[in-house]
């Protein structure tokens, strides 16, 4: 068995992509709209869903706003320099929630971001092993915070 997506609602469907393609650096894998049943689903990932686990983000067409409720967490991801990770996120007008600082009691650095609807992205900087080279784009194509890597 093996992850394949973890599925977020979300209140605005193009502010949530915004977010998690231009502040975030992922890329949108695909869309698509059910008219029949009122809500888009679009997948966005830092790879292929053959490769990788991804988010589905929901948007139910007659919803702009959900409660996120005591239960929800938040979403790991991993980064080599969560300083910079940090900072190019806020230059890409991103929140910041907590900022980098070692764990209670432990050895990792962490921070955390929030998203346009309110969950929470933990970063957690680690060295990253590269992902398979037909999955990697060119270096020319690559956005600025790709180093961000699920």
């Amino acid at each position: 068995m093996r992850l394949l997506h973890t599925m977020l609602r979300v209140g605005n469907l193009e502010r949530s992509l915004a977010f998690y393609t231009e502040v975030l650096g992922m890329q949108l894998l695909r869309r698509r709209d059910n008219p029949e049943c009122r809500y888009t689903v679009a997948f966005v990932g830092y790879g292929p869903e053959s490769d990788t686990a991804v988010l589905e983000l929901t948007h139910n067409w007659d919803t702009d706003r959900y409660e996120i409720g005591s239960a929800y967490g938040h979403i790991g991801i991993g980064c080599e320099d969560i300083a910079a990770t940090c900072e190019a996120i806020r230059a890409r007008g991103g929140r910041v929630v907590r900022e980098p600082a070692r764990v209670k009691g432990g050895t990792s650095v962490i921070a955390f971001v929030e998203d346009p609807d309110g969950y929470r992205i933990e970063l957690i900087e680690r060295p990253l092993t590269a992902p398979p080279a037909a999955a990697m784009p060119a270096a020319a194509e690559r956005e600025p915070a790709a180093s961000l890597r699920a």
